[in-house]
This record gives C-alpha cells, structure tokens and sequence, in this order.
C-alpha cells in the first residue's frame, strides 16, 4: 500500500481519497530495502610501487571497478587523481559508495602509471591489481585492510591500504515537531481532523512516502507529536533533495480529503524554528479556480533536533567479531545422499541446495570474522562406530575442535560427513541452538556476536524445546538464520521466525526478535543462474541481522568500542588531473 513510488503529479489533490485506500492512520514502518544501509568512502594509498618510469618515478592513479552480480562483468567505478612521481602515493580523492551488510560488493582496485593526458587505460603502463570485497574492508581491524598489489608474474607490485569510513549523514536522524494554523475546514459538522504526510523525492522525480504523522481530531490549528525519522529515509542524505510534504483531512471510510501541500527540503528545515520555516500550504486545485485564494492555511516547523546514532559499523571498527557456525540437517527425510533425487546429492557439477545456501551465507559473513574459523555441526544421524543417534555432532568428526578454515572448510566436512554417518532422525533443532548459546552466554560485553545458520528440509519434531531455547537465546548476543530447503511445507518455520507473532514458550516471549526464515525454493533462479539465486537469497537472510545485532547492544546499554588510530599517510604536493 505505501512504500510505492508514484511518478509526482499523478494523485489529484483535489479529490477525496487523495490516499490509496488508506484504512487506517497508524505506525509507518518505513521500507529501507530501497535506501543503501550506509554510504562509505574509501581511501587508497600504495607503498613500493613498481617504477615504470626510466629518469623519474611512476606516475599513479588508481580506478576502481565493481562487478555485477548476474553476469559477472567489471565496470569502471571512477578514478583516483594522478599523482605525479611517486611510488608511495596517498590519493586525496575518495570512492564513495553504497554499503549492504547483506550484499558482497566485489571489487577490483587496478593501478596505472599514467604517461600522457589520454583517459584511455591501455595507453598507460599498468603496475597490477588488488581484489578484494567492501565487506574485506569494513569488516578488517579498523576497516582498514592491506592487501599485495599482483598481476604482473615475478614481479613484488608493492602494496595498496584501503581505509572505509562511514559517511555521517547517514547516521544521523531528526526530531521534528509541527503545527499548523487556519487549516481549511473540511468536515460537515466538526472542524478538520488533520495531519501530515512526509515524501523523499527519487532521482527520476518520483515521490516516496517516509512518514505519516498521527491524527489531531477537530482542529484548524493541530500541534502534532514531535517525531524521529532518519535522515536517510528523510532525503537519503541529500541536504537539498525536495521533501514534499501534504496536509490531508482523516475520514473514517479511508477517503481522507487533501487539504494541501508544501515542499521544503533538510537545509530548510535545519535551519530550525525561525521564519523560513512557516509554510504556505497551498490546494493547486483551489488556487486554479479561486481568483483571490491566499493558502488553505500555514503549517510551521516548531523544533529541529538531530541525534547521531550508532551504527552496525561503529561496532564492527571497534574490534567486534561476528562468530558464523553452521548446523546441517542429517535426518533421512533428505533422501539418500547417492540419488540425484536427494537434496544432499553430490552432484560433481553442481552445488546441491545445502551448498549453495552455506555458500550463499557464509562467503559474506566470512568477511567479518578475523580468524575465518567456523564451527561446523551436524544433526539428525547415525554416527559410527556404534550408530548412535546424534543431534550435534561436528562435521569434521572432531567433537573436541569442531572448527572448519573458511566457508571451503566447512563444505569440505559437509562432504566428508556424508560419506560417513547415516542420515536418521528425528528433526531437532533445539541441541544446536544450546550448543551457541552456551558460547554466546559467556561473552556477554559487546565484543562478540554469534550467528547461527540452520539449513533443514523441514518438519521440525522439538518444537516446544527449539521454542524454549529461542526465547532463552533471545537474551544472548546472538541471531539466527533458518533456510528451509525442498518441497516440505514449512509453516513451523514461519512461526519460529516470529514476525507476525512474537515467538513465547510457557508464558514468557522472546526479548527480542532474532530468528530469520526463508524457504531455498523462492530463490530457485529459472534461468538456472545460482549466482543471482545465492546473491539474493543471502540479501534476504542477512538483512536483518544489523538491526537484530543493534538491539541486543542497545538493550544491554553497550557502547562500540573506539576505533584502533586511524592511519594518517605523509602528504604529497605534487598532483595532476587526468
């Protein structure tokens, strides 16, 4: 209903129901997926260059490609200023780009020593290149990340540090507070019931709804609730963005009657309560008819507070390690692992559905954990030598040491175990969530954060344990991920996830909201392409676990820690454009 972008222009002020079906005047959850988490800017200085030059030394810049997700292709981001004769340069022009925790952004970092005025690359000597992802960098000991510069073979290229900084616009929210005088009068019998309806504009001057302020029944001059937005959601950090905002008259029915509209944009509107900040509210449709129309009243700014808050970035530069472990589902119900039937085939050309989940997920979450170790568990099978029934087991048969290097390690193990248990039952998931929150209980201060991600085929037999231990979980430093695979029915799952009806177990509910669910087979791609499959099923599963993270620090009071000193490169004078 709200969150569509509609081209400007299109509702007619004028009549009832400028609103679409709007029923009810009640909390507006803004949807984010449209704005970027955070804007970063990134910093590039290189040490030990090659020098391609004969009677001075190189002549660098640096350009920056992304790539895309589909076909994998590079393009060009932008281009460092060149730097006249130095093999250590500390580039003053930054990148400044979008950043999702939940998306991996690959990037390519090529360097040249530029030999004429001509932007063509090819015409200058290339001195190799740095790949990494901009989760590698935010995610490195004070996002700062040092990489070898490669690709020119036998030759030491040097070294490239590149350094993300969060921009602060974009943790910054307002409090805002309105009234308005001498509204027209829209109500047969009463006054008006007003209020106010906030607008973004988009780049291609379409409007999108951020914030809908509470009803003031029966009144011309309404004073409404002071409300907090962020300034992201308010103009997506773009201080001179326009900001339209409408005046509507509430009806019962949803036919709520335009009274008028203003714009503004944030510069005004921080400026504060002064005179600049008394708005007109005009009625286009009154204006054309009316020779000697004036306004359909004034709408005032009364207070302009910003707050900055802290982000998920803040945390993660202060030292905090986000902890990944895995648990796979081993229950019979999968089918035999040597059937191509089985949604634990090993098929040698292709990932199964587990595979690719685990992939998916953990190549990104990887980034943010410095020691890339991850504990990798079982549930649902026959172990050998005695065919016991186990439901946390380690996949690497080390019950002492269950950790796995990297994602390729823990598929490795995955591999191995389905060689050698036997795929059982029942389906329980409450041993492996015990298992990380045992770890999770004891480091309670901030400096870790445990995710735990569970791929299943579906039924779930513990469920009032599983219940009990999410809710006792919900208390820890901890999220969970559940990605249901196959063609099961997995309504069990929709209700641990817990964002209908907040999960309870004997009367007590979960603190807080931190079980994510969602089933493979909406992301199957039926072009057959995995890599957009992977890219959006990850987008989906981790996009929440920002904010799951910020509200357990918020709820304990914890603070991030600061940040290591940043790195301050020597200055360079000499600069040239290309």
């Amino acid at each position: 209903m709200f969150g569509l972008e509609k081209p400007a222009g299109q509702q007619e002020p004028g009549r009832s129901g400028g609103l679409p079906k709007m029923a009810s005047v009640g909390d507006f959850n803004v949807l984010s997926s449209s704005i970027p988490a955070t804007k970063v800017e990134l910093s590039v200085s290189c040490r030990n260059l090659l020098d391609r030059d004969t009677f001075s030394k190189s002549d660098p810049i640096c350009v920056l490609y992304t790539q895309a997700i589909g076909n994998k292709e590079w393009r060009e981001f932008g281009r460092t200023e060149v730097i006249d004769n130095t093999l250590n340069p500390d580039f003053v022009r930054k990148f400044i780009m979008d950043y999702f925790f939940e998306e991996r952004e690959n990037l390519r970092f090529d360097f040249y020593d530029v030999d004429s005025k001509s932007p063509n690359l090819s015409k200058h000597d290339f001195l190799g290149q740095m790949f990494c992802t901009l989760g590698e960098i935010v995610g490195s000991q004070g996002s700062r990340l040092e990489k070898s510069i490669v690709g020119i073979p036998g030759k030491k290229c040097g070294t490239v540090i590149v350094t993300a900084e969060e921009l602060g616009c974009c943790r910054d929210s307002v409090l805002m507070q309105f009234c308005a005088n001498k509204l027209d009068k829209k109500d047969f019998f009463g006054k008006s019931d007003p209020f106010l309806v906030f607008h973004r504009s988009n780049e291609d001057g379409s409007f999108t709804i951020c914030h809908k302020t509470e009803v003031v029944k029966n009144t011309l001059n309404p004073v409404w609730q002071a409300f907090k937005i962020s300034v992201r959601a308010l103009c997506n950090g773009d201080y001179d963005r326009t900001i339209k905002v409408e005046v509507y008259d509430w009806d019962r029915d949803g036919s709520h009657d335009f009274i008028g509209e203003f714009t503004t944009s944030y510069r005004e509107l921080s400026r504060g309560q002064s005179q600049f900040n008394v708005y007109e509210v005009i009625n286009p449709k009154k204006k054309g008819k009316k020779k000697k129309y004036v306004n359909s009243g004034t709408v005032t700014l009364l207070s302009f507070l910003i707050e900055t808050e802290v982000s998920f970035l803040d945390y993660i530069k202060g030292g905090t390690q986000i902890n990944f472990t895995v648990a796979i589902d081993f229950t019979a119900s999968n089918g035999n692992p040597s059937q191509p039937t089985s949604l634990h085939y090993m098929n040698p050309y292709q990932l199964n559905a587990y595979g690719m989940a685990l992939r998916a997920v953990g190549e990104i979450i990887q980034d943010y954990d410095s020691d890339k170790m991850f504990p990798a568990l079982g549930f649902g099978a026959r172990l050998p030598p005695d065919g016991r029934v186990s439901h946390e087991f380690a996949l690497n048969g080390n019950p002492q040491n269950p950790y796995c290097h990297g994602i390729d390690g823990v598929m490795e193990a995955y591999y191995r175990s389905l060689k050698c248990v036997q795929l059982y039952g029942p389906t329980n998931f409450a041993p492996v969530i015990n298992h990380v929150a045992r770890y999770a209980a004891s480091v309670k201060d901030g400096s870790q954060y445990f995710v735990l991600l569970i791929i299943t085929d579906g039924v779930i037999s513990d469920m009032a344990q599983t219940k009990e231990s999410i809710v006792n979980a919900s208390k820890l430093p901890m999220s969970i991920i559940i990605v249901g695979v196959g063609p099961a029915e997995f309504d069990a799952m929709e209700e641990l996830d817990g964002d209908v009806v907040r999960i309870s177990s004997r009367g007590r509910f979960a603190e807080r909201d931190i079980v994510q669910f969602v089933p493979f087979r909406d992301y199957i791609d039926r072009s057959g392409n995995h890599v957009l499959s992977m890219a959006r099923l990850a987008k989906d599963v981790l996009a929440e676990i920002p904010e799951q993270f910020l509200s357990y620090m918020r709820v304990r009071g914890i603070k991030p820690s600061p940040a290591p000193p940043p790195y301050t490169p020597p200055i360079h004078v000499l600069q040239t454009q290309i």
